[in-house]
């Protein structure tokens, strides 16, 4: 099994945690995204969105897009389960994973930023926008956090919300956000790292980390 992803990807990164946790190996394949590799016509066979991550088997079988990989690897792989058995837990569970994935990620992401400078945007002005989109889809995850016992976003173990958190508060701290302001957050995220599996799945651990 392969992952194409790039190291600072935190689509990739999601993906990276979830494979740790559930102990399975694969084979890393870069793309480097600031190059414009994810565009290559190789590429695009694979995944006609010209993204990452891609998941991609022996037999030719290709899957793209984080949360369907992570989904797919719980249902193939249930232990350590990322989801709780409750069916309305699960749910939110879903719902917080998404308000990152979803909500907050695709409009900061390196395609829209580079899209606003196209248009005419200065750099503090990109910038300034990365920054106010995770701010606003950080304190929306904060507050619903707050409501659940910690130490991880939803209880004694991690689940998809912190395998999206995670590589969030990175994206945050790398547009200059003061993360301070999510105290319960930084609770789930020092849990998380505590744990070989998110650490060992952090950008600056990749093979092609810059």
């Amino acid at each position: 099994m392969k992952l194409h992803g790039y190291f600072r990807s935190s689509a990739a990164w999601r993906v990276r945690i979830a494979l740790n946790l559930k102990g399975l190996p694969v084979t890393h394949v870069s793309h480097h995204l600031r190059n414009g590799e994810q565009r290559a016509p190789d590429y695009l066979a694979l995944n006609p969105q010209g993204l990452v991550p891609v998941i991609e088997h022996d037999d030719g079988s290709v899957l793209p897009q984080s949360l369907a990989i992570i989904e797919w690897l719980e249902e193939t792989h249930p232990e350590p389960p990322l989801l709780p058995s409750d069916p309305f837990q699960r749910a939110q569970v879903r719902a917080f994973a998404q308000i990152i994935a979803c909500d907050t990620h695709p409009v900061q992401n390196l395609k829209v930023l580079n899209r606003l400078r196209e248009l005419g945007h200065g750099s503090d002005v990109v910038l300034a926008w990365a920054a106010a989109v995770n701010v606003d889809g950080l304190s929306a995850c904060e507050r619903v956090a707050a409501k659940n016992p910690g130490p991880f976003c939803f209880g004694q173990a991690p689940s998809l919300a912190d395998i999206c958190l995670v590589p969030q508060l990175g994206n945050a701290r790398r547009f200059k956000v003061d993360v301070a302001q999510f105290p319960r957050l930084l609770e789930a995220e020092a849990a998380a790292f505590a744990l070989p599996a998110f650490r060992d799945a952090a950008p600056e651990k990749q093979a092609d980390a810059e």
